[in-house]
């Protein structure tokens, strides 16, 4: 494995574009390397760090829970307590959502099964009806 990367090399190693790790550097998620010989050179260690942003944002981490939680995994004295703690928070969102994706989705089923004669004009149509008004369809 190399040990230095461009930012163009770091970017497909670690599957995403320039200007993420642009945006990742900007942020704070990453540190910008000093130039060597006119170029920036990245570690091993920055592809394993967008990696496990990357991970966490698929699991629903904000950029700034991210960048937490990667503080968290260099600070020696941190404790898995604590790391559990803010994936029980994520939980307790991502229930919430499925919650409120449940009742979207009942309500748009409604909706639809409510326009039952394709041939009307949107004048008469109950879906759009729905949206006028200020009533749960």
């Amino acid at each position: 494995m190399k040990d230095e990367y461009t930012i163009g090399q770091l970017a497909k190693n670690s599957g995403v574009t320039v200007e993420t790790v642009r945006f990742y550097v900007q942020k704070g998620l990453i540190k910008q390397p000093t130039p060597k010989s006119g170029y920036r050179k990245y570690s091993f260690d920055d592809i394993i760090k967008i990696k496990f942003i990357k991970r966490a944002q698929y699991l629903g981490f904000t950029l700034n829970e991210a960048k937490e939680l990667l503080e968290l995994r260099v600070n020696n004295r941190a404790r898995c307590g604590q790391v559990k703690v803010k994936a029980e928070q994520k939980l307790d969102e991502v229930e919430k959502r499925i919650k409120d994706l449940n009742i979207m989705k009942r309500s748009l089923k409604k909706m639809i099964n409510s326009c039952s004669n394709d041939e009307k004009f949107v004048t008469e149509c109950p879906i759009l009806e729905c949206f006028e008004k200020d009533k749960r369809c």
